[in-house]
């Protein structure tokens, strides 16, 4: 059986990255997430996601990194706005765009 390198998901995008890049994609992500948080509408605008902070270390001395993986994941999807018609969730910049062609279900 092959075994996939361990990857640690991004807090911000919800993105999977090896051990070794997560530290340079990490201030990347962020960067990118303040300039288009500022292109978007007063309303969408989110607070600065915070990185989880997991202190869970196994036996041996490792990071857990299932539990860092999962506080991770769930930053990122809270990151996720509903839309107010449909209540599908999506980030900011895509609700935009899912709005201008969600249209409420027609009354039976």
């Amino acid at each position: 059986m092959i075994r996939r390198p361990p990857t640690i998901v991004c807090y911000i995008c919800g993105r999977e990255y090896g051990t070794k890049s997560i530290s340079i994609h990490e201030p990347q992500c962020l960067k990118k997430w303040h300039n288009e948080n500022n292109l978007l509408p007063k309303e969408l605008r989110r607070p600065e996601p915070k990185k989880p902070e997991v202190r869970t270390i196994t036996a041996k001395g490792f990071y857990d990194l299932d539990a860092l993986n999962e506080a991770a994941w769930t930053s990122a999807q809270s990151q996720l706005v509903p839309c107010n018609i449909c209540g599908r969730t999506f980030l900011p910049d895509r609700l935009i765009v899912h709005q201008r062609s969600c249209k409420p279900k027609a009354a039976k």
